[in-house]
């Protein structure tokens, strides 16, 4: 990935379309254990061998390094 992309942080940002995906959930219900920007992260990560890298660690990930923001209102 490096290599191909010159950073992992060059790499994960386009699945969100370049910026942080500020989310406006009303409780902690409604924030989701996934979605499909993760579902495809995780699929790409997948495809090119990597292991432990479900959707939901993924999205975990996304939120841990603000690439989506899950506070809620």
């Amino acid at each position: 990935i490096q290599q191909e992309f010159g950073s992992f942080d060059a790499y994960v940002w386009p699945f969100v379309g370049g910026q942080p995906r500020v989310n406006q959930w009303a409780s902690r219900a409604d924030v989701p254990a996934r979605t499909a920007e993760s579902d495809a992260l995780s699929a790409d990560l997948r495809r090119r061998g990597m292991m432990f890298v479900g959707s939901v660690i993924i999205y975990a990930y996304m939120q841990a390094t603000g690439l989506v923001n899950d506070h809620t209102v």
